[in-house]
C-alpha cells in the first residue's frame, strides 16, 4: 500500500502571516516581540528587587495571557571570522595581520573545544475574537453539536475573521502595547517582529539544521538597536 506524504503545511497551525500578525487556523490572531536579556546576577540586591517588584507588577497588570519563548541555538561564527578574514587581507601592518590570523585559530578552536549557545528570548501575545470559543465548542469533539448536522461549515470561523483583520489587528496591538510598555518597565528592550521576520524566525524553527545565512543574520538583532 502506498504512503501518501502530507505537506508541511498541514502540521503548522498557521493559516497566513499578514503584517506582522499570526492568523491560526484555529481563528486566534497572535503577534511575536523580540526581548532583549539583562545580566541579572550583576546587578546589586536593590536593583534586583527594583526589577522583581516591576515584572510582579507588569504580570498582576495583564488581563489576559501571553507567552514567552526562549530560542536556545548553537552560536554560528561563520560569518564573524569571514569579516576576520577579510580584516586580515586588508591590514597593511604585517605584525597586525598576524595577530589577527592567530586570533582567527583561537576562535576556531576555542568553539571547537567549547559548545557556545545564544539564546533570544521572545513574547507571544495572542488574541481571541468574541465567538471563537462558542464556534469551537459547537465543533468540539464530544460536545453537544458534535454531529455533522450542527458543525459550523469549514472555515466558517477564519472567513470571518478575515473580514474583520483590521478590527482584531488594532485589538491586538492594544495588548501589544500593554505588554511592550510592561518589559520596558523591567529595564528591557522590546521590538516587534514584522512579516519577514516571523517567517524567518518559524523558518529557522523548522529546519535547525540549516545555517544562518549571512544575509539575514542581524535582520532580526538590529531591531533592538534600533529602538
Amino acid at each position: 500500500m502506498a504512503i501518501i506524504a502530507k505537506p508541511t503545511q498541514d502540521f503548522v497551525p498557521i493559516k497566513a502571516i499578514r503584517d506582522g500578525v499570526l492568523i491560526m487556523k484555529d481563528g486566534f490572531y497572535s503577534s511575536v516581540l523580540m526581548i532583549s536579556s539583562i545580566n541579572f546576577a550583576l546587578k546589586s540586591e536593590e536593583e534586583q528587587d527594583a526589577i522583581i517588584f516591576q515584572f510582579q507588577n507588569f504580570l498582576n497588570s495583564l488581563d489576559f495571557s501571553m507567552q514567552i519563548f526562549i530560542q536556545s541555538r548553537k552560536l554560528d561564527i561563520g560569518p564573524y571570522l569571514n569579516r576576520l578574514r577579510d580584516a586580515e587581507k586588508k591590514q597593511t601592518n604585517e605584525l597586525l595581520r598576524i595577530q589577527t590570523r592567530e586570533y582567527i585559530e583561537f576562535v576556531k578552536n576555542f568553539v571547537k573545544s567549547t559548545e557556545i549557545v545564544t539564546k533570544t528570548f521572545f513574547a507571544v501575545v495572542p488574541f481571541k475574537p468574541e465567538g471563537m470559543e462558542t464556534i469551537r465548542k459547537k465543533g468540539g469533539i464530544g460536545g453537544i453539536f458534535s454531529s455533522k448536522l450542527f458543525k459550523p461549515k469549514k472555515n466558517e470561523a477564519r472567513e470571518e475573521g478575515d473580514d474583520k483583520f483590521d478590527e482584531y489587528k488594532i485589538q491586538l496591538q492594544q495588548r501589544m502595547d500593554v505588554v511592550s510598555q510592561g518589559l520596558v518597565r523591567c529595564g528591557l528592550k522590546v521590538a516587534p517582529l514584522n512579516t519577514e521576520e516571523i517567517i524567518e524566525l518559524f523558518y529557522k524553527l523548522f529546519n535547525p539544521g540549516e545555517l544562518e545565512r549571512e544575509s539575514t543574520e542581524t535582520s532580526i538583532t538590529s531591531l533592538l538597536k534600533k529602538k
